[in-house]
């Protein structure tokens, strides 16, 4: 049985749940049912004013803490958030619509990174820098101070660890602003961290919209840091404004990346990679395979097969554990079938799917175009929904080239046997993090981000400690005459 889901959610200030200043709400809505799920304070900008006066008075304190302290906490947070899995989950599918054993695991990868970031929290250190015997010189990691994370709303609960676990192993404080689609666990997980021990102040969470709320964070001048997830239109603002007050930004953005599927490729295997890599989420991934490059030597035969895959896919409620969930909301389902309009006047009929389910709800299809040109729409922009190109090529200089040839830079991936092969694609395509013979391979252990207009920085992993930090050097002359 589903566990009960409160009917209204405040913000999280200061380590208290606190209505906006202003007592306006808002209603989040079930996208499998198009039914208010809960109202919620609706944040503005005095309401981050306040949760960035909470966090700045609390920072002194908390990076003062011994870093293996900071790691216990951490490492507490982690084990609440998994002992609170049932509740954060139906949260998670409520809000977003994905299957539930899809949010159970972005639960889990949300506790794995407080944990693994747990580990990382007294492992910051410097470097000794070598240069005359008269001189010590060496470097020190500081955290940034005040820190802002703007989370988007297709992986809510996996995004909040993402960001805010390195941000306070690191010792920094943190605003959250999540996505007004999707809000729900975010200030569920900042009361559990008051629960555990995270110090009142430490982590804030402001839901509301981003003209408002995310507005004015970006733009705070007692923000030291901003993190910001989400499209390439907005990304450019929140880093406009950040670089307006000299504040650290990092902007992980859209993405339009190719998958290459080779003739010695596992075709079974391929073509499983190639449905998760594109109908997870309904698409609405931004490291989504939503080009599938094919060799023209096994086109007919691969699209064989993922069609009788996709045909045999469910796509109902999240809470049924249906294969697909529905789009997160009407914006975005109007976004999608306006993409399948396009793509049907540029590459003609899908050659599976293509139509909206005659049911309550934001569900479309799980959808695939063939015949598509890489100067198509449908292959040049991001439609973050289950919406598959596929683009044939004859041999590695021509998918290279391909793969390349968009504005994004993300992710890629390649389906092959010769490893010569692989590691020459990995060499050669614009893109942060490559996959090899499987989709989304990798944890929290592997940095993330993106070349070109998928943005800059990079998260997850080791590279975070330096998203967060800022380096001092410090050298002193030692010589017998000082």
């Amino acid at each position: 049985m589903a566990p009960s889901i409160a009917s209204t959610y405040d913000l999280f200030i200061d380590g208290e749940t606190v209505p906006a200043e202003s007592g306006e709400r808002f209603e989040t809505v079930d996208p499998a049912t198009e039914r208010p799920i809960a109202t919620v304070a609706r944040g503005d900008a005095p309401d981050v004013d306040s949760a960035v006066a909470a966090a700045d008075a609390a920072l002194d304190d908390w990076r003062s803490m011994a870093p293996q302290e900071r790691g216990r906490r951490l490492n507490a947070l982690a084990e609440a958030i998994r002992d609170q899995s049932d509740l954060l989950a139906h949260l998670e599918t409520a809000d977003n619509g994905k299957p539930i054993s899809h949010a159970e695991a972005d639960v889990e990868t949300c506790a794995r990174y407080f944990e693994y970031y747990a580990g990382v929290a007294d492992k910051v250190h410097g470097d000794s820098i070598p240069l005359t015997d008269e001189y010590v010189d060496y470097t020190v990691r500081e955290p940034l101070g005040v820190t802002a994370q703007i989370i988007p709303w297709n992986l809510p609960t996996n995004i909040f660890g993402r960001s805010v676990a390195p941000a306070l192993a690191t010792g920094n404080v943190a605003v959250v602003k999540p996505a007004e689609q999707t809000p729900l666990t975010a200030v569920e997980i900042a009361r559990i961290a008051s629960e555990v021990g995270i110090p009142d102040g430490v982590l804030n969470v402001v839901p509301g919209f981003g003209g408002e709320a995310g507005a004015r964070l970006s733009a705070h001048p007692d923000v030291d840091g901003v993190s910001f997830t989400g499209s390439v239109p907005t990304g450019i603002e929140v880093g406009k404004t950040a670089v307006e007050n000299v504040t650290n930004v990092h902007l992980e953005l859209g993405g339009k990346s190719p998958n290459v599927v080779y003739p010695d490729a596992d075709i079974e295997s391929a073509v499983e990679s190639t449905m998760t890599g594109i109908f997870a989420n309904a698409g609405q991934v931004c490291s989504a395979g939503s080009r599938l490059l094919l060799h023209e030597a096994i086109s007919d035969e691969f699209l064989d097969e993922l069609a009788t895959q996709v045909e045999a896919m469910s796509v109902g409620p999240g809470e049924g554990d249906a294969d697909m969930g529905p789009l997160v909301s009407e914006e975005q389902f109007e976004k999608v079938t306006n993409y399948l309009d396009v793509g049907r006047a540029e590459a003609g009929e899908p050659f599976i799917g293509g139509d909206v389910l005659d049911r309550d709800g934001y569900f479309v299809e799980p959808t695939v175009f063939t015949g598509v040109d890489n100067d198509m729409r449908i292959a040049r922009e991001e439609i973050f929904g289950p919406v598959l190109s596929v683009i044939e090529f004859s041999d590695e200089q021509e998918a290279i080239e391909i793969a390349n040839d968009t504005d994004y830079g993300l992710v890629a991936g390649i389906h092959t046997q010769n490893m010569g092969r692989a590691h020459r694609f990995a060499r050669d395509v614009q893109a942060g993090q490559v996959y090899i013979n499987e989709w989304f391979a990798g944890g929290e252990e592997t940095p993330f981000g993106g070349y070109k207009q998928s943005g800059f920085g990079r998260e997850k992993g080791l590279a975070a400690v330096d998203a967060y930090t800022q380096v001092k050097n410090v050298c002193a002359n030692i010589s017998p005459e000082t």
